[in-house]
Order: structure tokens, then C-alpha cells, then sequence
């Protein structure tokens, strides 16, 4: 593994505890299992993801990561095992009931998943739209905040054919914290980025992460992204869970098949482009 994959956004090398969270669990998932006919993606995944840290999801394609994700946000019930969000079971819950733990979460989705035919202020407004009674100037305000954090303010005129792939990525961020939620969750937040857009996707997610005290999970199969916004590695291979720890320990892990992940990741990374 390459010295530049295994350090922080800084490019230096950081303490066991960059950020102070709780060890209280807001996620957890108990031997969840999930199979789509006759494949078996989940197989008895167990994970507890704390309050106020970011959890990076690390696997590789196909190995189960965004069906965590929609495990969490309710979009997927278990074969079997369970799963809690703050302290409350979601495994069983009706529709009804799972729009209310929806609210709790923020998505970025890997496209963005930006309305074509509506401009950056009306993707963002969209949520608060649907879902509140807030009056225009507050909407309005709303937005222009959430902008702001992202870094695109006076952009609320573009339309999404207007921007860059970094953009609409942190259009549809802006989008996924109107509702103030209590977890964003991030679906391969770098993918299709050159590597200096990524590494400034990556620094938001650090910055939204410390400003808005939240909680996070953050699936990739980027290496780099990992290393620079994680707490802790989950990493995933063939449905199960099986390696978990900070980030300090993955780089002496020794789980054969992680090691070979990040090894194989960094030798990627390292190639010189054509």
C-alpha cells in the first residue's frame, strides 16, 4: 500500500482520535440477511454505527454496500436479522411509520439524481416542499444556507445541464441536508470525479460532518476517500462484515483479504494516467 493512500486529508499522518464521538449506537444492523431470487447478497451482516462518527462502508462492486444503505433507510426489509435506528426496530415497521425514521436520514445518491428540468434552487427546495408547511422566505433562506455550505452560493439560477460533475454532486448534498437530518448517507460520493474534485468532495463531507454534527456512512470502493473522511472501516465481502475498526488499525490489519483490498486499491491509484 502506497504512503499517500493511507493518509488524511492533510496528506499527514493522524492521531487514534481526530474526532470525539459517542459510543452510542444509531444504526445497528444484526444479522441481516438479503437475497434477490437465487443471490445471496447479505449473509448475516451485523454492524453498529456511533452517533456523531463517519462510518466508510469499504468493498468491492457487488459485495452488498448500497443494499446496507437501503437497509437503513427502510427502502429494503431483511430475510432475517434486524435493524434499529435509535434504539427503535425498523425491521417490521409499516410504511407509514418508516417515512417517520426516513426523516432522520440525508441521501446523496452516486448520480446525484438531480431533476433535469428544474434549477438548482428548485432541487434543493424540493424536500422542503413536499414535506414541510414553510412559508416561501423561509424556504428561501433554507436554500441559500444550504448552498452556501456546499460552496455553490448564487447558483440557484443554473440549470443542472449548467454544472460540472462536482457541482451537481454538491447540488444533490445541499438537497440531502435541507431536513437538518440526523444521518447523511453517501452512495460512491466520488465516482466519475477527477481526483481533485473527488479530494474536494471529500473535504465537504470532513466540513459538513464537523459543522453540522451529524452522523455518517460513507459506501465507496475508493481507497483515497476512505482514508481521508473515515472514523472507521467497515469492510464488506461476500455479505458479511468482516473486518471493523478505526482507521489507525486498518493500515496494520491483518485481514488477509482487507490487505489485499487496500493493496490492490492503492497499486490502482498509483498508475500513471495515458
Amino acid at each position: 500500500m502506497t504512503e499517500a493512500a493511507i493518509t488524511d486529508r492533510r496528506g499527514t499522518d493522524r492521531g487514534p482520535d481526530r474526532r470525539r464521538h459517542s459510543r452510542e449506537p444509531f444504526v445497528e444492523f444484526t444479522d441481516v440477511y438479503k437475497a434477490y431470487g437465487p443471490k445471496q447478497v447479505l449473509r448475516g451482516a451485523s454492524l453498529q454505527v456511533f452517533r456523531g462518527e463517519v462510518v466508510v462502508i469499504l468493498g468491492g462492486s457487488g459485495t452488498g454496500k448500497s443494499v446496507t444503505l437501503r437497509h437503513m433507510l427502510g427502502l429494503e426489509a431483511p430475510d432475517a436479522g434486524r435493524v434499529i435506528v435509535e434504539e427503535e426496530d425498523v425491521t417490521d415497521l409499516p410504511e407509514e411509520e418508516l417515512y417517520r425514521v426516513r426523516k432522520k436520514f440525508g441521501m446523496l445518491f452516486q448520480s446525484a439524481a438531480l431533476f433535469d428540468s428544474m434549477t438548482v434552487f428548485e432541487n434543493v427546495a424540493f424536500p422542503v416542499r413536499e414535506h414541510t408547511e414553510m412559508t416561501e422566505g423561509e424556504i428561501t433562506r433554507a436554500v441559500h444556507e444550504k448552498l452556501d455550505l456546499v460552496n455553490l452560493p448564487n447558483t440557484g439560477h443554473l440549470m443542472p445541464v449548467d454544472l460540472s460533475g462536482g457541482m451537481r454532486k454538491r447540488v444533490g448534498l445541499a438537497r440531502a441536508i435541507i431536513l437538518d437530518p440526523k444521518v447523511i448517507l453517501y452512495d460512491e460520493p466520488t465516482t466519475g470525479l477527477d481526483p481533485i474534485t473527488a479530494q474536494t468532495i471529500n473535504e465537504l463531507i470532513v466540513d459538513l460532518q464537523a459543522k453540522l454534527n451529524v452522523t455518517s456512512v460513507v459506501v465507496t470502493h475508493d481507497i483515497h476517500s476512505a482514508f481521508s473522511v473515515g472514523d472507521r472501516i467497515a469492510f464488506l465481502n461476500e455479505g458479511v462484515f468482516e473486518w471493523v475498526g478505526s482507521i489507525n488499525e486498518a493500515r496494520d490489519a491483518s485481514h488477509p483479504k482487507l490487505r489485499e483490498f487496500l493493496k490492490a486499491s492503492a497499486v490502482v491509484a498509483a498508475q500513471p494516467t495515458k
